[in-house]
Formats: C-alpha cells, sequence, structure tokens
C-alpha cells in the first residue's frame, strides 16, 4: 500500500481519484490547492502524487519548480491536465516529473501510470546535506547565497565571521557541486601529504574554526592554499578571530592575507533569523524525514515556540543536531514540549552535586562536558576530539570509560 497525494482544484476529480486508488488499496490525501499540497506534502511524505496543472493560486509546473528547487522532489509525480499542451508535458518532465495524463482520465491509463511510477525512483535523488537552497522563502539566506556565489567566482578562498549562531557549514554545503568531493580540513592532524590533495579534485573544502589550528596545521592549511587553483579546490573558513587577533598570536602574515582576501564579515546568523526559525526548523525536519534518518516526525506549536525562543549560540550545527535529537526521542509523531522543553544553554538540566566526593563529582561534570559536545558535532569524534583538544585515542577511551559512545562518523563526509 502506497500513500498517494492527489492535488487538484476540481471536488469531483479529487473524489473519483480517491475512490479508484482506494479501491485499489492505497492510502489517499487530497490537496485543493498547492497551499494545501505543500502542507500534506511535508506532513505525510507520500509516495507518489498526482499534480494538476492548471489551479487557482499556484500552478502545478509552479509547485513542481519549488519542490525541485527546494530539494523535496523526493516522489514522483504525475501531471495531469485538461488542456495541456505537448510543451507543458515537455516543462514537466524536464523539471522532474515522471508523466502525464490528459483529462478525463482513462481508468487503465491511470492505474498504470501510479504502477509505473511506484516501481520508479524519483527524477530527482534525496540530497543528503541541506544547502541555503532550501530554504527559498528566506530573503536573509537567498541573499547570502547569492554573495557567496559572487565571491566564490572571484576567489577561492570565502572567510566568513564566526559569530555565535554562524552558519559557516550550511554556507559551505552551498557551494559544493552536487558530487564533488567534500573535507573537514579540521581533520586533518600533523604531517598532511599535499599529493593527496588529487584525490579531491574539483571539491568544497571546510575550516570549521581557524584560529583554533596548531602551528603544524596551519602550516599544513598554507600548503593546501598554494595548490587550490591546481586542482580546481574551493575553501571556505570560519573565524572567531580577526585578521590583527591571529596576527598577535603568531600566524604567518601571508597566511593571514591570504585568508582574509575574501571576507565576508556580515554574514547572517541565527540570532538574525529568529522571526523564520520556526520554518527552518520545519525544513531540517523535512529534510531529516526524506533522507529517512528519522521517522515521520512533526512539530507542535508549542515546540516550535521553544525553539524559537532559544538563542542557538552553537549555530546551525546545534539546531541541526537538536531537531534530530527531538525527533529520534519522540515517541508519537508529533513533537511535543512542555514550557520548559528544552534545556537551557549554559545550564546542565543535572547539576552536579557540589556534596560528594572531588572523583565522582569530576567524573559526573566530565559526562556532562562531553554529551554536550557530542551534540555539537553531532557525533564527529574527529571534531570533537579538536574541539576538546584531546588525542582521538585517549579520547575514545575516555568516553568508554564515560559510557559514552560517539557516532564514528565518516571523517570526509
Amino acid at each position: 500500500m502506497a500513500k498517494i497525494l492527489i492535488v487538484d482544484d476540481e471536488i469531483g476529480i479529487r473524489e473519483l481519484l480517491s475512490e479508484i486508488l482506494r479501491d485499489e488499496g492505497h492510502d489517499v490525501a487530497l490537496a485543493e490547492d498547492a497551499a494545501a499540497a505543500r502542507a500534506a506534502r511535508n506532513a505525510s511524505c507520500p509516495d507518489m502524487v498526482l499534480l494538476d496543472i492548471w489551479m487557482p493560486d499556484t500552478d502545478g509546473i509552479t509547485l513542481l519548480k519549488e519542490w525541485s528547487a527546494a530539494g523535496q522532489l523526493t516522489m514522483p509525480v504525475v501531471m495531469m491536465s485538461g488542456h495541456g499542451t505537448i510543451d507543458t508535458a515537455v516543462e514537466a518532465t524536464r523539471i522532474g516529473a515522471i508523466d502525464y495524463l490528459e483529462k478525463p482520465i482513462a481508468l487503465q491509463k491511470l492505474l498504470s501510470a501510479v504502477k509505473r511510477g511506484l516501481q520508479r525512483k524519483p527524477s530527482v535523488p534525496v540530497p543528503t546535506t541541506l544547502t541555503l537552497t532550501a530554504f527559498p522563502d528566506s530573503a536573509s539566506l537567498r541573499e547570502l547565497h547569492r554573495r557567496l556565489r559572487q565571491a566564490a567566482s572571484q576567489s577561492r578562498i570565502i572567510l566568513i565571521r564566526a559569530e555565535p549562531g554562524h552558519l559557516a557549514e550550511l554556507a559551505a554545503r552551498s557551494l559544493k557541486a552536487p558530487e564533488a568531493p567534500w573535507l573537514d580540513l579540521t581533520l586533518l592532524d600533523g604531517a598532511y601529504d599535499p599529493a593527496r590533495l588529487a584525490t579531491y579534485q574539483g571539491g568544497q573544502f571546510y575550516l570549521s574554526a581557524l584560529e583554533r589550528l596548531t602551528r603544524p596545521q596551519q602550516k599544513n592549511l598554507a600548503a593546501i592554499i598554494e595548490r587550490l587553483e591546481r586542482h580546481d579546490l574551493h575553501l571556505l573558513v570560519a573565524s572567531g578571530s580577526g585578521r590583527e587577533e591571529l596576527l598577535a598570536a603568531g600566524w604567518d602574515s601571508a597566511l593571514v592575507g591570504h585568508l582574509f582576501s575574501c571576507a565576508l564579515t556580515d554574514a547572517p546568523t541565527l540570532a538574525n533569523l529568529r522571526s523564520e526559525l520556526p520554518e527552518i526548523a520545519c525544513r531540517i525536519l523535512r529534510h531529516l524525514v526524506d533522507v529517512r534518518e528519522v521517522p515521520p516526525r512533526r512539530f507542535s506549536p508549542a515546540a516550535l515556540s521553544q525553539l524559537h525562543k532559544r538563542d542557538w549560540r552553537g549555530g546551525y550545527g546545534e539546531l541541526y543536531a537538536t531537531i534530530r535529537n527531538l525527533a529520534l526521542a519522540s515517541p508519537e509523531e508529533e513533537i511535543s514540549l512542555p514550557e520548559n522543553g528544552l534545556p537551557v544553554q549554559d545550564s546542565p538540566s543535572h547539576p552536579v552535586s557540589l556534596d560528594q566526593p572531588l572523583r565522582e563529582a569530576r567524573e559526573a561534570f566530565e559526562r556532562m562536558y562531553f554529551e554536550h559536545h557530542l551534540r555539537m558535532e553531532r557525533g564527529n569524534i574527529t571534531r570533537l576530539a579538536q574541539k576538546t583538544g584531546l588525542e582521538r585515542t585517549h579520547l575514545y577511551r575516555k568516553l568508554r570509560q564515560l559510557g559514552l559512545h560517539g557516532g564514528r562518523h565518516h571523517e570526509e563526509n
């Protein structure tokens, strides 16, 4: 049994198609216009959509383009029209529709189209990561994407000031071509073989915290920058420190000059996007459902209110990790939270008691500390090691000792 969404402004057609498909054993949802279709697609993640072209608010072709641009064309779509043209059918197919049915729709043609559609993979693969294009309703994020593309056309290195709540990783993902290699340079330790860069030809590199690099890592970075053009590589760097601060800390002036040659010092943060946080959170949740990282879930108004109130000083990574954890932990389809449902930032929900021996208090604090940073780094042990200043083997030993098991994420995903 498949979930099929029927989108048509004519109630008679909706009811007829619904009756036929329910008789075939399918679970059917109905939408009378594009607005209802958006809500139904987000709520139920249908296995297939039958989409009318001519509708009063937004036509089907425009809605199809919208889903495609936002990475939401994750299900087969069959277009329907009573007075379409060959050009319209060709355009719909080019955007991502898998079939086109003329009204009145014959029973056998309908069933054949549905059968073919359910046997096919979606014409647009589900993106494994979100980019700025996934938030088309945000003027600030559209403008950031425009500025990033413009900067990338002029420079292979872009630096973003990592203010609290920054969106640097989302920005870097947005510059990456769909099949291009990706590497978080925070993962580089000790000596680095420049010849390895050839395996990332045409790829996107990202560095999450420039100011935390050790001297050997700074030398690695300088060697990589020298070879960016040779291997058609791009680099986006997030830095919590300015040019003068790095120079005062002993950084090489030539390296600092390269890094700050193209800097976006006023990129928006989640604090700037507070009014848009509920929609951003819903989009992240829809993506997690689409890539099957979490079961189908939706936010209650109370949960969205809590997400809206939080400062998200940890930035996009903290927001993404929190939404994923909430979806996985929720026993119901609707994610509901009490008024104090999200822990207060920087205030542990289980404070360490000072009325216990030092050894136990220290262990309790360490567990809290590593639990927090595991969430912030989405279980990535290498980034956790960089943030905490621990060698990875020692870090694994410490996590096992505390009963914590961070996921071994692939180091270059």
